[in-house]
């Protein structure tokens, strides 16, 4: 993960490969259970982390010395092929995609426009791995970069194309992270700002991208409904706005338009000539001057990308919002190496380690309020300080019983009546065996209902609610954790993470089920494969792979400062 604040360059950010974002200190997330606030940053309240807590004992036992050292080794496997794949993602489409567009188009790369864009230090990608290893062949980034960064101080949500990427023609994933940038957006009361430079669909997969619900249309559908929010948008057309990726600019509050490189129509010189039989240059038929001084689609003219990111600047300045004001202080470190998460991330659920050696190198100063300490102990719950943050933790430490989860309801609704953002620590078991006795089907009987009520909790909890993936994220137990389906304001992996209905580890062998040996080997390789962090990430099932010894800074997601 990125830092943030530090100072260093986008280039030198992307380097640690951080699929996290941001917002502004001390804003409340909007709910569908609560009236929405104006998108404006508000001065945080004073942090006070109280030293009263206590102080976990986050030394690792050395009876579990071996099980460290696997985990380890594991971590260093799957970070290797994690930063493997980002150096495949900040190329874009590619050596020869990137001089074409620079050099013979003369237009800049666009992490070099996000550079231009955004405050110094502040940048923090979404899903970077998203599109990769797709049916339909690798998307880098999902051809747009979008997540969190401060312009003027003001925290908003940037889509920006990557035209290395496919010429910028946007494919199903494309729509579905762009989607997802604006569900962010309309949840955290964040401006955004779209950088436009689109061929437009693409045709062959269009069944995929056009006719349903949540489908390219959705984009305009949400522009207009945050707008009326009150959440303002602001786009620059750097490149060809094409087709329905036209409605962008025009549906924004303001847009800008670059003279030589920006044109905005919906149908180009192509389908006019074959309609037509005309010839007509796209500077002609949509360029910056006829936009700007004829038809009035654009509200601003800039000669040069530089100026437009400069006038975009200038726009947020109008918006009325209030910077995000600089913290007043540093929080405590924990007490031990968060470098040491990478022996405590699990290989497999059997290699679990205590999960209270996880939080005393994840919380200010390893200082933690538990809650129902000797009570369902299988789910660790208390709170605790995240970078200045005060937090409700729920953790997963073993399979979900009854009595866990009845105390994680109980402790999910305190959350809830007071105000505490949640931070769920997921590592659910593989789903246990079926009762063998009336006794253990009563006792399985009792542990639903227990978990059915944790669910309702989890739900109607009026907080944010970030969930990170440490480890499993297996069958309903992932539910009850604050799964995808469960509307988590953020989810993240661990590198380590699986994420599957059944663990692939956890098969019947050959000897134990009537199907040939051939066929159980197939579906556990295909388990094995579609249950990996990287393709739960390519495809947007979560926001991101966060490494473990940069968990701390989920502190910066939109949410921790809720209150």
């Amino acid at each position: 993960m990125s830092p943030a604040g530090t100072g260093a360059s986008p280039h030198d950010r992307r380097e640690s490969g951080c699929p996290l974002i941001t917002r502004a200190r001390g804003e409340r997330a909007a709910t569908p259970h609560l009236p929405p606030r104006r998108f404006v940053s508000y001065k945080p309240k004073s942090r006070r982390n109280p030293k009263t807590f206590p102080v976990l004992d986050g030394r690792v036992p050395s009876v579990y010395q071996h099980v460290f050292e696997g985990n380890l080794r594991n971590s260093e496997a799957v970070i290797k092929r994690y930063s493997e794949l980002l150096e495949r993602v900040k190329k874009g489409g590619g050596e020869n995609a990137i001089v074409r567009h620079t050099q013979r188009n003369k237009k800049l790369f666009v992490r070099e426009r996000l550079r231009l864009l955004l405050d110094p230090g502040h940048f923090l990608e979404l899903s970077p791995l998203a599109g990769l290893e797709l049916p339909y062949g690798d998307v880098p980034a999902a051809g747009c970069l979008t997540g969190i960064g401060r312009i003027c101080g003001v925290w908003c949500v940037f889509i920006a194309s990557d035209a290395t990427v496919k010429g910028g023609t946007i494919y199903p994933i494309g729509v579905k992270k762009q989607l997802r940038a604006q569900e962010i957006a309309m949840e955290n009361r964040l401006l955004s700002v779209h950088l436009v430079d689109s061929g437009g669909a693409f045709l062959p997969l269009q069944s995929e991208l056009f006719p349903d619900k949540l489908h390219g249309g959705r984009v305009f559908y949400n522009e207009a409904i945050m707008s009326a929010m009150g959440l303002p948008q602001v786009a620059v057309v750097c490149g060809s706005c094409v087709a329905g990726g036209a409605y962008v600019p025009t549906m924004a509050e303001e847009s800008i338009i670059i003279d030589k490189i920006g044109t905005l129509f919906l149908a180009g010189p192509p389908l006019v000539k074959a309609a037509t039989g005309e010839d007509v240059s796209p500077e002609d038929l949509g360029g910056a001057r006829l936009h700007s001084q004829v038809s009035g689609c654009s509200d601003h003219f800039a000669a040069s990308e530089e100026e437009a990111y400069e006038c975009i600047r200038n726009v947020v300045c109008t918006l009325n919002c209030v910077p995000v004001p600089e913290e007043d202080r540093e929080p405590d470190s924990p007490l031990y190496s968060p470098e040491e998460l990478l022996g405590l991330a699990p290989l497999d659920y059997s290699c679990t380690l205590p999960v209270k050696l996880i939080l005393s190198r994840l919380v200010d100063g390893s200082r933690f309020q538990e809650f129902k300490a000797p009570y369902g102990t299988t789910l660790v719950t208390g709170f605790g300080h995240v970078e200045g943050h005060l937090v409700g933790i729920v953790a997963s430490n073993g399979e979900l019983a009854q009595d866990a989860a009845l105390k994680g309801s109980h402790f999910v609704q305190l959350c809830g009546q007071r105000g505490i953002p949640i931070l769920f620590l997921q590592n659910t078991a593989p789903q246990p065996a079926g009762p063998a006795s009336i006794s253990q089907a009563e006792a399985h009987s009792n542990r639903l209902k227990a978990q059915a009520s944790m669910m309702a909790a989890v739900a109607c909890a009026a907080v944010p609610k970030i969930t990170i993936v440490i480890g499993g994220c297996f069958g309903s137990d992932s539910y009850v954790m604050c799964g995808r389906s469960f509307s988590p304001n953020f989810l993240f992996l661990w590198p380590n993470a699986r994420v599957a209905l059944v663990d692939s580890r956890h098969l019947p062998t050959a000897g134990d089920c009537t199907g040939e040996e051939l066929e159980l080997n197939q579906l556990k390789a295909k388990l094995e494969e579609e249950s990996s962090a990287f393709y739960s990430s390519s495809r947007l099932w979560d926001d991101g792979i966060i490494l473990p010894q940069d968990t701390r800074k989920i502190s910066i997601c939109p949410g921790f400062s809720w209150g």
